[in-house]
């Protein structure tokens, strides 16, 4: 296992073994110390797959592929596109078939060949297909599985969904899932958030802020009985959600069809969802405006984090608009009953548990 030469000084031979191992270095890591993360270049479209009819065709492009841990990586290439075509679809079953860049060495796997290829390879049909998986000692990485339904049944579909991608170390890395045993200061970008590990945990930022999101709160009551629901109510409630800053607002207009919670009480006390968990409960995370009508002047309240850090409960800050002194936590009683038409309106901010 030992590789005691470095790399590039003249007068020195090296075996394909010990030039692989060299280029460990220039991959991102596996989660072990001689490991590379195999994968696609990303970026520019290389070693896509596409389906026209029934040609398969695969994209130019480069990849980094290891056969096994402290064995190092092959740097592999296809120069130019590469063509298959698609076996015919069974008569009643569907069937999932694999596309694959394979690096033929013949010292590891005996083939003859020395070389870099795509290779499609058909899988079983089945009432429950599952894409097949190259047999023996094949060096190699996905990049596409075509879903095939029966004859019949549809046109297949392609999905590189399996294709893995990979950067030189400290590079961000296009990826759906954090990468395995990560480093201080890793990177990876999923789902237009970047994310950073700080050593124990992910961190997200997130990309510029664009639009906040919308999302409907569920409403409910601290009690879980007389539960309201919103029926025909305008809903606008929105966020965006900065590292651990979480920024939002409900506006909620309630409908004809609103049910305020059917026999409730004052001890059935409303409770609205949050868009992500608070990190702190018990503390306020905005103002409420409660409206009786678009013409009558509105009572303010706090919105507050409940133990659970999901939910938010809204308290009475000032005197009803006729005056009246209002208490507590509103509900479908309280500070006064509702009907449609009225308003809850809730702005503010807060700190997200991750």
């Amino acid at each position: 296992m030992a590789d005691a030469l470095p790399k590039w000084i003249d007068g020195l031979s090296y075996t394909g073994l010990s030039l692989r191992r060299g280029d460990i270095l220039t991959g991102m890591h596996d989660g072990t110390a001689l490991g590379v993360r195999a994968g696609v270049r990303p970026g520019g479209g290389g070693l896509s797959v596409t389906l026209s009819g029934s040609t398969i065709t695969v994209t130019a492009g480069v990849a980094m592929v290891q056969y096994q841990s402290g064995q190092g990586v092959y740097r592999a290439c296809l120069a130019s596109s590469t063509n298959a075509t698609l076996t015919a679809a069974h008569a009643t079953l569907s069937r999932i078939d694999l596309v694959y860049l394979r690096v033929w060495d013949n010292a590891v796997d005996g083939s003859g060949l020395n070389q870099a290829d795509a290779v499609y390879l058909t899988g079983t049909p089945a009432s429950s297909p599952v894409a097949p998986a190259p047999g023996g000692t094949q060096i190699y990485i996905p990049l596409a599985t075509i879903t095939v339904p029966p004859a019949g049944g549809g046109s297949p579909t392609v999905s590189t969904a399996v294709t893995p991608f990979t950067v030189a170390p400290g590079g961000i890395l296009p990826s759906p899932t954090a990468p395995a045993a990560p480093h201080t200061g890793q990177a990876y970008y999923a789902s237009g958030n970047l994310m950073l590990f700080n050593g124990s945990s992910w961190d997200t930022y997130l990309k510029v802020p664009g639009a906040w999101t919308a999302w409907t709160p569920a409403w409910s009551t601290s009690t879980g009985l007389h539960l309201p629901s919103f029926g025909n109510a305008a809903i606008d409630c929105r966020y965006s959600k900065l590292g651990r800053t979480v920024l939002y607002y409900m506006h909620i207009v309630f409908g004809t069809t609103t049910n305020f919670g059917s026999g409730a009480t004052a001890a059935d006390n409303w409770t609205l969802s949050i868009p992500v968990p608070a990190a702190t409960s018990g503390i306020s995370i905005g103002t409420a405006s409660i409206e009786p009508g678009h013409s009558t002047r509105a009572s303010t309240a706090m919105a507050q984090v409940n133990t659970d850090l999901t939910t938010t409960s809204i308290y009475m800050t000032s005197p009803r608009v006729d005056g009246t002194t209002a208490t507590g936590v509103i509900d479908s009683v309280s500070p006064f009953t509702w009907g449609s038409g009225m308003r809850l309106e809730v702005s503010g901010q807060y700190e997200a548990a991750s």
